[in-house]
């Protein structure tokens, strides 16, 4: 026993060696740095912020690149690493109304105060291998407008001074930590935001897909997406009031879904919220569509039985890590319990062909 661990620990050992190694590449070509990564591969650098529960793209992009391009290991990484922080306190909530975006849509309303602003996106590019990116060269210049100094109004708020969206419900004073407590049912949903924010991107928009396709009473409109830093303010017991810290980068989706109405109330528009980390709008706009299915009940419809509907089902596999580490574990040695398995089906194949041979 003593010699097949020490063996097993020089294995361990030698595997991250060739981990290492097969890390850093081609030793001829020049080694990745967090800064590249950081500046030129901000969209991973964001995704892993905003799963990880952490706002820091130097760690993040420092993630990335020991998990080697992994994005869930480097979500995993930065979690791990969150465990480890000491805590001071908590942030104000942020104004997303105060943000001066620099990327600001709605396909709802043509002409919107503060206008359209596209910003940097793919929307409108084709999808072609522009080879010129293989080759070293100067770093384009992009024209733009005026910089804004003025923050815009939110879109849905014309809808909210007419009447015709929902009011927003008061939110509780001291929401639940979901990165300090475990999740439990049933969920409200401050607690189904914070576990759609950091889930999976690509198992929201599955979800999201869903509802589009019919498996949900969601029909949604992009009321505004936006995308633009806003200041994080925190009060210090000290001063007496709040004083600015620092700012993040943030990407914000409101959707206009279908009317709901009763006899007491007349019909109104319904609303999803997204709310991530930096420019993660397929993130956004995902996250809004299955929050909008998910109150199904508190808006008094019809569970059609939908997955997106189904709360327990969304927020207990949307978190990629818990996802990942119950996968992955299969991996690691069952040895024991194979065997047991083994012997039981041994056991009864030989009953079995036993029965078979006093039958005949």
């Amino acid at each position: 026993m003593y010699v097949a661990v020490k063996g097993g620990e020089r294995a361990i050992g030698a595997a991250h060696e060739w981990l290492a190694e097969e890390r850093r590449g081609d030793p001829a070509v020049p080694e990745l740095s967090v800064s590249q990564i950081r500046e030129q591969l901000a969209l991973a650098v964001n995704r892993v912020m905003a799963e990880g529960s952490l706002y820091d793209p130097d760690l993040a992009a420092l993630a990335i690149k020991q998990a080697r391009g992994d994005l869930i290991e480097a979500v995993f990484l930065i979690r791990a690493y969150r465990t480890t922080l000491p805590r001071f306190g908590a942030s104000e909530p942020v104004e997303t109304a105060a943000m001066v975006p620099d990327r600001r849509i709605s396909a709802t309303f043509k002409d919107v105060p503060g206008g359209q602003i596209l910003g940097p996106t793919f929307d409108y590019t084709h999808r072609l291998l522009d080879f010129k990116l293989m080759a070293e060269g100067e770093a384009p210049q992009a024209r733009r407008a005026a910089p804004r100094d003025e923050p815009c109004p939110h879109v849905l708020s014309l809808l909210d001074r007419d009447g015709l969206m929902e009011p927003q419900a008061p939110g509780e004073a001291t929401p639940p930590d979901l990165t300090r407590e475990p999740l439990e049912m049933p969920a409200g949903r401050p607690l189904r935001l914070q576990a759609l924010t950091r889930g999976d991107e690509g198992f929201v928009l599955s979800m999201a897909y869903s509802t589009q396709r019919g498996y949900g009473r969601t029909h949604a409109f992009v009321g505004e997406l936006r995308i633009g830093r806003v200041p994080v303010e925190m009060e210090i017991p000290e001063l007496g009031f709040a004083v600015e810290i620092g700012a993040v980068e943030l990407t914000e989706c409101e959707t206009v879904n279908q009317f709901t109405g009763s006899k007491s109330e007349p019909p109104q528009f319904t609303r999803g919220y997204g709310l991530v980390f930096g420019q993660s709008e397929r993130k956004a706009i995902s996250m809004s569509l299955v929050d909008r299915a998910l109150r199904w009940e508190e808006l008094g419809e019809e569970n059609t039985g939908a997955p997106a509907q189904d709360a327990e089902f969304v927020l207990y596999h949307c978190d990629n890590i818990q996802a990942t580490g119950f996968l992955e574990h299969i991996k690691l040695p069952h040895y024991v319990d194979f065997q047991s398995e083994l012997e039981l089906i041994r056991r009864l194949r030989a009953e079995a062909m036993g029965e078979r041979e006093a039958a005949e």
